[in-house]
């Protein structure tokens, strides 16, 4: 209990709200408002989650509740802010903005109204797309900003990652700490090469434009040996990735910058990524999004401004590392491998389980076999934001070596 000015306020500390015994504790001991305070993350259906729990306990103990929240990144964290008032009926009555740090003020009646003051209102909650984006932005903003590191630096590859993670790097350090590198091989479509550089164009970051070539064909000068009478197979295809990941992390060294890895929740699962190749760098933006959310977080952005060319959006996902490659030469297609992997990861769910809500149960297994075996990967990888309800990392710990029978 806390007394200010002759009114009782009852305090609480985040995870007090979500069990009803600790309000309950106040109402009887004579508060007059609860106030509790947070340090909770988001994740993109947070905000419902909280008004829920706080209109629960405001019916439940006859108070207003007012819910405070930290903002800001802090590595793989997100804290949106979002603090809400609701009355004592749980209705919600003021709010601010999300991913903002701010204050203002509420009016406590003595009769226990209470209403917002003239510095605060209710605005329009943002759509789950434009919550995560805003998320993503705050927390590169913050990586870098509060560990010291003067730019970043986006392998731009003509992709739709590459893309949303260069505008995404714009929007939260302006195009002046932003560099966009551009690394094409053999098997890069000019189409590529044209989008990237467009994009780059459009949001006013500097490019390099470095061919990989060279490095490409001295590896393999030197691999000749070892390499003799053994068909070309995925080895190859890692070796262009390696040689973009040492290009990348040269000029990192150079400017005091830091790498953006671009590779996607969906890649990370299924381990469709090559340690030290596209996975260099020291921060993820998108490593908890999945690669339909991609998609629309990069429609979010474009209809606030074109930034991203739209034929990125609408070409098949390649990683070019083959003549005439597609994503779903590997994988299923992703409108069929993000339900499976969120109902694994974020629901965990059983094969079973997955197969009887109608997916194929032989392409589940295969699923459930590539996201185990790719645990090793998951570990070397760079921090990202979390943005689901349940993220790689802290919050799901699966051991490397394991015998689950997939």
């Amino acid at each position: 209990m806390v007394d200010i000015d002759g009114r009782r306020l009852g305090l609480l500390v985040c995870e007090d709200l979500w069990d009803a015994a600790p309000a309950a504790a106040l109402a009887a001991a004579g508060a007059e408002a609860i106030v509790c305070i947070n340090a909770s993350p988001y994740h993109w259906d947070k905000h419902r989650q909280r008004r829920a729990v706080a209109a629960e306990r405001a019916a439940g103990t006859g108070l207003p509740v007012v819910y405070v929240n930290q903002v800001g990144g802090q590595d793989d964290l997100v804290f949106d802010g979002d603090s809400f008032v609701v009355d004592r009926a749980g209705r919600e009555v003021a709010a601010l903005p999300p991913f903002e740090a701010g204050g203002g003020t509420a009016l406590l009646h003595e009769d226990g109204r209470i209403e917002p003051g003239p510095d605060m209102a209710a605005p329009a909650a943002l759509e789950p797309a434009g919550s995560i984006y805003r998320a993503i932005e705050l927390g590169v903003r913050d990586y870098l900003g509060k560990n010291g590191f003067g730019g970043v630096l986006v392998g731009l590859s003509g992709g739709i990652d590459s893309a949303l993670t260069l505008a995404l790097a714009v929007d939260a350090l302006g195009p002046e700490r932003v560099t966009a590198v551009l690394m094409p091989s053999r098997h890069t479509a000019q189409m590529s090469l044209d989008d990237a550089a467009e994009e780059a164009r459009r949001l006013g970051v500097r490019q390099h434009t470095l061919s990989i070539e060279g490095p490409y064909e001295a590896f393999l000068d030197v691999l000749a040996e070892p390499f003799a009478g053994r068909a070309a197979d995925t080895t190859e295809e890692n070796l262009q990735a390696r040689c973009r990941g040492v290009l990348l992390m040269a000029l990192a060294n150079k400017d005091n910058a830091i790498v953006l890895s671009t590779g996607n929740k969906s890649e990370m699962a299924v381990g469709y990524a090559t340690l030290y190749g596209d996975m260099v760098g020291g921060y993820a933006p998108l490593k908890d999004v999945a690669k339909t959310r991609v998609y629309e977080l990069a429609r979010w952005r474009n209809a606030r401004s074109a930034v991203i060319p739209e034929r990125v959006l609408e070409r098949p996902p390649s990683a070019e590392l083959a003549a005439d490659q597609a994503d779903t030469d590997s994988l299923p297609p992703y409108e069929v491998l993000d339900p499976i992997l969120e109902a694994l990861v974020e629901r965990d769910d059983s094969v079973e389980q997955i197969a009887a809500a109608g997916f194929d149960a032989d392409t589940v297994r295969q699923v459930a076999r590539m996201l185990v075996r790719s645990e090793y990967k998951r570990r070397q990888a760079a921090p990202g934001p979390k943005v689901s309800p349940r993220a790689f990392g802290r919050e799901r710990r699966y051991p490397i070596t394991s015998r689950y029978p997939f």
